[in-house]
This record gives C-alpha cells, sequence and structure tokens, in this order.
C-alpha cells in the first residue's frame, strides 16, 4: 500500500460522495439545536466531531469493500462504465480489501468514542450501520441496496447521531430521513441505471434493472423533486422550522439533474452518467441549506 500516495487513496475512497454521510450528522445536529435540545458544551462537540468522522471514515471503507467485491465477481469490468483503479490494475484487490479493513477498524475507534461520551444506544445503532455497510454489496446484488443505503444513511445515521448529541434517541429527527434518505438514494439509483446492462452480464440483480431503464430515468426524476416536497410538507405540519425552507434554493441543482435524466428518451442510458456525482453536489447544498436554515432558527 506505501507505494500509493495519499491522494491516490483519497481519489479511490470516491471522497466526491461523503457528503451523503456526513450532511446527515449535521443536518440533525442543526436540527437539535434548532428545537432546544442540543447542549452547548465540550462533550456535545467533541460528540460531534466524533461522528462526523466516524460515519465520513466508515463510508469511505465502504467504498473500497463495494469497489473491490463488484471487481471479484466481475461486476467491474473493463466493458463497464466502472471504477478503473482495479479494473485496469492501478491498484490490486488485496490493497483495496485491506485499506478497507483498516478504515473499517478507524472508524469504529471514533464510534467507540462518541459511544463512551454519549450513551450506549449509539453503539447498538452504529452496529447495525457497519453490518449494513458489510452487507452492501450482497444486499446489492438482490436488489435491495437502494433499501440498504436509505436505512444507513437516512434512518441510522440521523438516529445515531441525535443519540449521540442528547443522550437519547430522539424520534422526531426521522422527518430528516425521507428528503435525506432519498437524494442519498438516487446517488446509487444514478450509478445502478447507468450499469444495468453490465450488471445484467455479470449476473447480478439490482432495483434499477427490476424496474428497467426507462422507468429508473422517471424515478430518478421524482427523488429530484420528493426531498423538496418533504421538507414543504413537514414545514406546514409543524415538523421543521420555516427557515428550513432555505433548502429550496438547492432546486437549481435539482432541475439540472432532473433535465438531464429527462434526456433518457434521446441519449439513453449515456444520459444517466454523471448523475451520481450530481447527486451528491445536491446533498451538500441541500443539507448545507438546511442545516443553516435550521441554525439560524435555533439563534432566534
Amino acid at each position: 500500500m506505501s507505494k500509493h500516495r495519499l491522494k491516490e487513496w483519497v481519489a479511490a475512497t470516491r471522497f466526491w460522495s461523503f457528503p451523503v454521510s456526513s450532511m446527515p450528522v449535521i443536518a440533525t445536529y442543526t436540527y437539535l439545536f434548532s428545537r432546544g435540545l442540543l447542549p452547548i458544551e465540550w462533550r456535545s462537540i467533541a460528540v460531534f466531531l466524533l461522528s462526523v468522522l466516524g460515519v465520513v471514515i466508515l463510508h469511505a471503507a465502504g467504498n473500497l469493500l463495494s469497489d473491490w467485491a463488484d471487481f471479484r465477481s466481475g461486476v467491474d469490468n473493463e466493458q463497464a462504465f466502472a471504477v478503473p483503479n482495479l479494473v485496469f490494475g492501478h491498484f490490486q484487490p488485496a490493497e483495496y480489501l485491506r485499506m478497507s479493513i483498516v478504515l473499517f477498524v478507524v472508524g469504529c475507534v471514533f464510534g467507540a468514542g462518541a459511544v463512551l461520551l454519549s450513551t450506549p444506544a449509539v453503539l447498538w445503532i452504529g452496529a447495525a450501520g457497519v453490518l449494513l455497510t458489510i452487507l452492501y454489496s450482497f444486499l446489492k446484488y438482490h436488489a435491495l441496496g437502494d433499501v440498504d443505503i436509505f436505512l444507513i444513511f437516512g434512518v441510522l445515521t440521523v438516529l445515531g447521531a441525535s443519540a449521540a448529541a442528547t443522550g437519547d434517541i430522539v424520534w422526531d429527527a426521522l422527518v430528516l430521513s425521507v428528503p435525506l434518505g432519498i437524494i442519498t438514494v438516487s446517488v446509487l439509483h444514478a450509478n445502478n441505471t447507468v450499469d444495468i446492462e453490465t450488471d445484467k452480464a455479470a449476473g447480478i440483480k439490482t432495483f434499477a434493472m427490476l424496474i428497467g431503464a426507462k422507468a429508473s430515468a422517471l424515478l430518478y426524476q421524482l427523488y429530484m423533486v420528493l426531498p423538496f416536497a418533504c421538507v414543504l410538507a413537514a414545514v406546514f405540519a409543524g415538523r421543521l422550522h420555516p427557515l428550513s425552507l432555505l433548502c429550496l434554493a438547492a432546486v437549481i441543482l435539482a432541475w439540472k439533474n432532473f433535465v438531464q435524466a429527462g434526456q433518457y428518451g434521446e441519449k439513453g442510458l449515456e444520459a444517466m452518467k454523471g448523475l451520481d456525482q450530481g447527486s451528491a453536489k445536491l446533498q451538500l447544498v441541500f443539507s448545507g441549506l438546511l442545516s443553516l436554515g435550521l441554525f439560524i432558527a435555533g439563534l432566534l
């Protein structure tokens, strides 16, 4: 592993996807702050940092493990729209697996720190998240990857962050799970839609394959609308502060992704390329603006 530079390893972890893991933690903390449930003290700051670092490092570990599994199973090959590191021999599979294990251990150490400063509930939520991360490739190959990702980043991350911050699970924080979880799932869904033909050739079955390419493109467009509808509904229902509507400014990015996916009729699967990164950018901006609104609400 020493022959590879740090920036090569950072690129291998698909760092551009980290907003889908870090932003739900940040949004949960600002939600708790807006509700007056977040004590401002050294412990909460330390737990926040441990939580963000822990989920990002575990996310990186999961990305490497997923790429290793895809290469070993033949899903990633020279004919597939795949991560090139393993396919073209830039890295060896054993290197990916070893680094993944190292990152899982480091991520768990950060998680253990959050547990020690908060509540044992974080341990069980975190353990469930790690298990689902390890099982991701298996579940993805059986059309359950979308559900897996929603549970990890939409539900468990929000519940875990709320428990770490307050010492108890704040179930009301799940109001964030649907909009943030949907954007996260859209990252995976866009990627799986691009890979429908090569995944079929590899003998696996993703959710995008089950519903077909055309329906997958339409579903992706729906994913670009639902998060905004969820926030609007939550504000009108009194579940989120009106300043949460700052996230509506992210509709500019969502519309760009929506239009690109709408070109499927003309370009086919080519229209879906790059939308995984487009969704990650949307998560960053959407969650960032949502968090900003909630933070301002907590100051008022």
